[in-house]
Order: C-alpha cells, then structure tokens, then sequence
C-alpha cells in the first residue's frame, strides 16, 4: 500500500496558486480534485504532466461532485452531468491515474412518485461512464457514499444488491470516514476486499463527514490499519483531510509500515 494526499487541503486557491503546495506535502501520490477552482483543463493538464516528469509524481483524479447527480430525473440535466463527467475522463486519460474516483447518484424528490427511477438511471448512468472510461484507458471506480445525503449506494448492502444487479467488475473506492458513521468499517473490507482499489480517510466523530485530520477524530486507526492489511490491500491510501496533511502522513505510515 502506498500513502496519498487530496487535493482537497488546498482547494481554496486556483489550482496554480496550489502546485507548490502539492509539492511540498509530502507525498508524491496526489489525487487531483476536478472541481470547482482546481478543474480540469488542457492547460492544467499539460502543468500537471511536467510536473509528473519533474518531480516523479504519481496521479489519481476524483471526478466532479458538486451539482452533480447521475441518477437526475431530468433527462437534459442528467445528459449535462455525464457529459461533464465524460470531459474529466479524457483530460485524465493523458495522466496515466491510478483511479478516477466517482460519487454514485442519489434520490430526488421525484422518487417518491417513480420508486425505483433514481436507482435504475444510478445503474444507466454508471454503465455509460464505465464503458466511457474502459475507452479512454481509465481505471474508474465508485465510492460508498455518506450518510445523511440520500446517496444510492452508502452501505454494505447497496453495494452489494448493485453487484448482483449488474454483474459489473468495477473496483470500489473504500471511503473509511464514510463508513464509520455506518459502523461498516469492517464489514466493508470483509464483504469487498477483493473489490476494493483505492482507500479514501479523514477522520469523524461518528455524526456527520468532517474530514478532520487523521487522529482529530474517533476512528481507532491502530485497528484500521490491521484490518486493511488483513485484507491484502496494495493500493493508495488518500488522505482526504482538510487540515494536517503531513501529521497524518507520518501517523499513517508509522502505523502501515
């Protein structure tokens, strides 16, 4: 396993005010947020590409997430929203990414009266980016998403009834703060450790997705980290914390190595 650090940290500054930031982290494993002031664009993509020379960076993308919702009932929205979705597959595709990291959709207030649409627009919509990504070289992976949003795809069971429904082979990108406020920690890495490609952390008291520094909150990360290893995983381990990046570096490797 390899750790990583999100973007996510420096977020509140256009993304070439952030390079030298993203250099000194301490980590040369960056996962790269399209969203908002760090967006994707050509040019962007050509920095970050010399950068990746110069300094032996490594890259995974999270693709956008804020006004994003695949599952939108709106057929002219949802079209929008995977178009955009699409563009950040091709600008990521030039970056040689470990993983394109995606939210599934969520439930609107139509659902009360289609039950069931949200879900099957979720499925329509994952099996066009999927397909999307497969063309462009793209390893893209979904994420099990936090409570209290009306998410499709949170806990155990929702992953799992999509599998069977699908039959798709797309890795899963393992949101540990996530999971904590459901208590599935653990099941998660049980249920999907042959599924799980990528590892997102921050830490939470239990309540709500703060994404507090590693070691802020009520995770018991000395446990985390056994049950990862127990479970084989070889991938990246991304900090998503807003806050103390390099303190949860050093207590995350002092703990995976």
């Amino acid at each position: 396993m390899e750790i990583a650090a999100s973007t996510l940290f420096c977020m509140n500054k256009p993304l070439e005010e952030a390079y030298q930031d993203i250099l000194t982290v301490g980590t040369k494993n960056i996962e790269l947020t399209d969203e908002g002031l760090h967006s994707l664009t050509l040019p962007r993509v050509e920095r970050l590409l010399e950068l990746k020379s110069s300094y032996d960076l490594h890259y995974s993308v999270h693709a956008p997430f804020s006004d994003i919702n695949i599952a939108a009932f709106d057929n002219i929205i949802r079209e929008a929203i995977l178009r955009r979705i699409e563009n950040s597959i091709r600008l990521s595709s030039s970056l040689e990414i470990s993983a394109l990291v995606l939210h599934p959709g969520a439930n609107t207030v139509i659902e009360y009266f289609n039950p069931g649409e949200s879900w099957k627009r979720n499925i329509e919509s994952l099996k066009r980016l999927s397909m999307y990504s497969e063309e462009y070289g793209v390893p893209m992976m979904i994420e099990n998403v936090p409570d209290p949003h009306p998410f499709l795809m949170k806990s155990i069971r929702d992953f799992e009834r999509f599998f069977e429904e699908t039959l798709f082979e797309i890795k899963i990108v393992f949101d540990v703060a996530h999971a904590n406020l459901r208590g599935e920690i653990e099941g998660f890495l049980e249920v999907f450790k042959d599924r799980i490609g990528h590892i997102h952390v921050s830490d939470n008291n239990g309540k709500f997705d703060e994404h507090l520094e590693i070691g802020g909150g009520g995770i018991n990360w000395s446990e985390v980290m056994r049950l990862i290893k127990l479970s084989g995983f070889k991938g990246w381990i991304v900090i998503e914390s807003f806050k103390g990046i390099e303190n949860s570096i050093r207590l995350l490797e002092n703990l995976a190595f």
